[in-house]
């Protein structure tokens, strides 16, 4: 199954994706069909942590002057969720990168409305967000795909899923705070090396 002009058409802004789980939180929702207390907890978290990146993240220079050039138009599809920490700590940022170019539209479809479209993009087997598809905005031909994480970020949740006396919790910690050290750094030089 390829991309279709309707799955663009079902795909929101960053803007309506901040409103949109704002308007669920009220609620005491998130996205999804899953509303479990866990769930709706992360979601909250990962807003406070949306609110810091959109504020912290500093595009390099070097990739704003590139991002300026004018390019053949994209889109950038981001599938995501509200309650994935990765996607809380990722999302702002690609979001921040797209702004730097007017060929570059960043639109989100939320993975559990769209597992068809997921299950092309699996990692290890395994739905795992955020995934970013870079398509002609005129044919939707894919170009490129990133995600879920940064390379060495990647490496790391590898390593940390062997480590029997760690649980969930404390696997997170370790792996958000290597987010926190990285300021998206990674995920900029990353994105960089595709565009380019």
């Amino acid at each position: 199954m390829s991309i279709t002009q309707d799955h663009i058409k079902e795909a929101i802004s960053y803007a309506e994706y901040r409103d949109l789980i704002d308007a669920l939180l009220i609620e005491n929702k998130t996205t999804g069909e899953n509303h479990t207390k866990e769930l709706i907890a992360y979601s909250k978290l990962n807003v406070h942590r949306m609110l810091r990146l959109e504020k912290q993240v500093i595009i390099a220079p070097e990739f704003t002057e590139q991002l300026k050039k004018p390019r053949k138009k994209e889109i950038w599809l981001v599938l995501t969720e509200a309650w994935c920490g990765d996607a809380a700590q990722i999302v702002p940022g690609l979001q921040k990168i797209a702004a730097e170019s007017l060929d570059i539209s960043l639109k989100i479809l939320l993975r559990d409305e769209n597992l068809d479209l997921m299950d092309q993009y699996l990692t290890n087997g395994g739905r795992s967000i955020p995934k970013l598809i870079c398509l002609d905005a005129e044919t939707l031909e894919e170009k490129w795909n990133w995600g879920p994480r940064p390379a060495e970020a990647q490496a790391l949740w590898t390593s940390l899923r062997k480590n029997e006396t760690l649980d969930f919790e404390e696997r997170a910690a370790k792996l958000h705070g290597w987010y926190n050290k990285d300021k998206n750094q990674s995920l900029q030089k990353e994105i960089m090396e595709l565009v380019g």
